[in-house]
């Protein structure tokens, strides 16, 4: 049996920042990271952005996580936690004792029907990989979805020269997020950039062809394609914490601390269900700027050094040559109050309940997150 310190189960930038954090606290701690990807812990966002303008991934990806002392044991996939015992059980049968342990256990994308090698679900690098070298065949690509990933994937296929439909259920891309009016702009917005945009169209069934995919959508047409990559969402990675006995609802349930429902057991990341004092709600945030704020903060807990994790993450993405950032909550079903420079390419959209900010798309507008995150709560307006 090894025993540990700190033991964390996940490999993704949360685990990164959780043992960076637990390193500086602790220099003589050991720790532990189980990942069942067979890579070291890495960015993801230049995944679906700058690795498909050209940047370097020895730079923008890689984290490093091997360099501050920390035992990476890749390729496993932790099958069993027992709390009263404080071990963890792995695929291999490999047993490992922590005094501390966190869960960062992520997400995994939701499948589709069909069980064929000609659908990626991106999430992990090896997924930009293979996309990247499939991008470089005149293939024909289909994205399922108009959410973040979609949005993103479809632009990068498109900024190297590939053939790309878009299905596209909501009304708009972005119709989750996004107020009506500037998601139906991107809809036009997409079509410019060359994307074969279906709006209003699910996807109803898949079938194999001719070594083609079919995709049959709702609309009862049937769309031929080489390649689908889906951008469906994600499913929080509960599996461990309901074995475990763990407090589970959207997520693993956590304190201001961090801390699950068992004694020295934390989560934190994708899987975390935390509160949020800013909105007054509870949140599970899928977002890098959460993924480490909110490990650096658990790794500080586990070492003694914690407070509480009052972040408001922000979110961004890059479409084509326009862009945002964002804070808060963007619901569209919320009331949303619009101040553009440049209709629909430079300007603020507030999300209001109750006459107060609870979100803010900063659209083309940089600099301005902390006076955004500031003003959430509040009946203020920047500038």
């Amino acid at each position: 049996m090894t025993s540990y310190n700190y033991l964390i189960i996940g490999g993704g930038m949360t685990a990164d920042a959780a043992a960076r954090a637990i390193r500086e606290a602790d220099p003589a701690g050991t720790i532990g990271v189980i990942s069942s990807d067979p890579h070291p812990p890495y960015n993801r966002p230049p995944l679906s952005k700058g690795l498909w303008k050209g940047d370097d991934p020895a730079k923008t990806v890689w984290r490093g996580t091997d360099t501050i002392g920390v035992d990476l044991r890749l390729g496993r996939r932790v099958t069993a936690v027992n709390t009263k015992q404080k071990t963890v059980t792995d695929d291999r049968g490999n047993v490992s004792s922590y005094e501390k342990l966190l869960l960062a256990t992520g997400g995994t994308p939701r499948r589709l029907p069909l069980q064929t090698g000609q659908i990626i679900y991106y999430r992990t690098f090896d997924d930009y990989v293979r996309l990247r070298a499939l991008a470089n065949e005149k293939l024909r690509f289909a994205v399922l979805g108009g959410g973040f990933i979609g949005s993103e994937i479809a632009a990068a296929l498109k900024l190297v020269g590939r053939d790309v439909t878009m299905i596209v259920p909501e009304e708009g891309i972005g119709a989750r997020v996004f107020p009506g009016d500037l998601s139906k702009f991107l809809v036009d917005y997409y079509r410019e950039q060359g994307v074969d945009v279906r709006t209003g169209e699910g996807f109803a069934d898949l079938q194999q062809s001719a070594g083609k995919v079919i995709v049959k959508t709702t609309h009862g047409k049937e769309i031929p394609v080489d390649v689908i990559v889906a951008g469906l969402g994600i499913v929080p990675n509960v599996e461990l914490a309901e074995q475990a006995g763990l407090r589970v609802e959207n997520g693993i349930v956590v304190d201001d601390l961090l801390r699950t429902s068992a004694p020295d057991v934390y989560a934190a990341g994708d899987v975390a269900n935390f509160f949020n004092p800013a909105l007054g709600t509870r949140l599970r945030v899928e977002h890098e700027d959460n993924a480490n704020t909110m490990g650096a903060a658990a790794g500080r807990s586990m070492a003694g050094k914690g407070t509480p994790y009052t972040h408001l993450p922000f979110f961004y993405s890059d479409l084509f040559a326009l862009g945002y950032e964002a804070v808060g909550e963007l619901d569209p079903r919320l009331q949303t109050d619009s101040v553009w420079k440049d209709r629909f390419r430079e300007g603020v959209i507030y999300y209001l309940k109750d006459d107060k900010v609870r979100g803010v798309l900063l659209w083309n507008t940089w600099g301005q997150v902390d006076n955004a995150r500031a003003i959430i709560g509040t009946t203020g307006r920047l500038g």
